[in-house]
This record gives C-alpha cells, sequence and structure tokens, in this order.
C-alpha cells in the first residue's frame, strides 16, 4: 500500500523555495494538462496575482506566496503578460496552486517484490545487504509528487479564461528552480488548451 502525506502547501513552501541551488543549466520533464478558451483574437495583455484573505496576512503563509508568485511571473510574462501595478488596471486576475505530496512505497507493493532480495531477514537496498528483523518503515521508499497550477480570469467579468497544471516526481522536495521550471511548462501550451496529460520539457538552472 502506498502511504501518501502531503508535506507542502502555500503555508509551508517558504522552505522549499528560499533553498539555495548552485549554477547549472539540467532539464526538467513535467506532465501538462491544459484548460478553458483563451478568447480568439485576445492577446495576452497584463495580469496581477489575486490571494486570499488569509494569503495577505503578515507571516509565513505570506511570504510563501510572495516565493510562489515570484516562480509564477517569469511563466507568465514568457507568455506574453505583463504585470498590472494593481488589480483595478489588469486585464487578468491570477490564482496559484503549489502542493508537495509524499509518497512512501515499500518494496513489496510491487508484484515482483522478490527482485529487491525482500524478506524481514535479509532485504538488499541501494546495494546495501541488510540482515536481521526491521520495522516496515525502515523499508519505505520515499518519493514526491510535485505540482502547480495556475487559473487566470477576467478581471471584469470573472469569467474562467485559462487553467494549467504541470507535475512530476523525484526522490527530493526540489528548489525553487523546480518550481519556476513547473510553471514554464504548465504555461507551455498557452493559448490553446489540451486536456489530456502530455509531457512538457523545460530548461532549468541549480
Amino acid at each position: 500500500m502506498i502511504q501518501r502525506r502531503t508535506v507542502l502547501t502555500a503555508a509551508g513552501a517558504a522552505a522549499l523555495l528560499g533553498l539555495s541551488a548552485c549554477s547549472a543549466v539540467y532539464s526538467i520533464s513535467a506532465e501538462v494538462s491544459t484548460f478553458g478558451s483563451w478568447p480568439e483574437g485576445r492577446k495576452p495583455g497584463s495580469f496581477f496575482f489575486e490571494r486570499l484573505p488569509s494569503q495577505n496576512q503578515a507571516g509565513e503563509v505570506s511570504e510563501a506566496q510572495t516565493r510562489i508568485e515570484a516562480s509564477a511571473r517569469a511563466a507568465l510574462i514568457k507568455a506574453g503578460f505583463s504585470e498590472a501595478a494593481d488589480s483595478k488596471s489588469a486585464d487578468v486576475l491570477v490564482s496559484l496552486g503549489l502542493r508537495i505530496d509524499a509518497q512512501e512505497r515499500a518494496p513489496w507493493d510491487d508484484p515482483l517484490w522478490w527482485r529487491w532480495h525482500g524478506s524481514y531477514a535479509q532485504w538488499r537496498y541501494g546495494g546495501l545487504r541488510r540482515i536481521g528483523y526491521y520495522h516496515p518503515s525502515d523499508m519505505l521508499d520515499r518519493r514526491y509528487d510535485r505540482s502547480v497550477a495556475l487559473l487566470l480570469r477576467d478581471r471584469k467579468s470573472a469569467e474562467p479564461l485559462y487553467e494549467a497544471r504541470a507535475s512530476n516526481e523525484g526522490a527530493t522536495q526540489g528548489s525553487s528552480s523546480l518550481v519556476d521550471a513547473l510553471f514554464e511548462a504548465s504555461m507551455s501550451d498557452f493559448p490553446k488548451a489540451q486536456a489530456e496529460p502530455h509531457r512538457v520539457t523545460v530548461q532549468a538552472s541549480r
């Protein structure tokens, strides 16, 4: 059985997004889905980030939201948008989401678990052989599902115009550059929509 635990939402994103990184370029592959019907002939225009009242309160939540917005800003500008000075002058309002789930997988979740040489008495992991009896939690392989989402609404009518999602998984929670790349991947289809999940690869900096 896969044990899933949410380890990060917007409220806890500050630590993740504040991770330092070395300078290097690498590729990130994400699964992307996009929805909506952006009006034909309509230019991207200007945007302003929309926040819930709780996200405007001073403290960790507000800081986390600011960092999420910084990650999404570059993706929106790359798609042709420009940032408005305030919500009243924006063409579209943008809502953001960031979520990271931890999944703990045990070797016996695999129907061919025996290829791990697995048992309570003898078990191989990462090339190391362990002999003895272990609690099942000692044998769990933790993976992280990372996902972002954007919703663009027309400011005047409040009509949802475009929704984009991107996700991938890895052995760590990731860094701010990963979040940047996921937002970029999520906007890669704009202004077209493709609801069927598809793979998108973008470049990121460590």
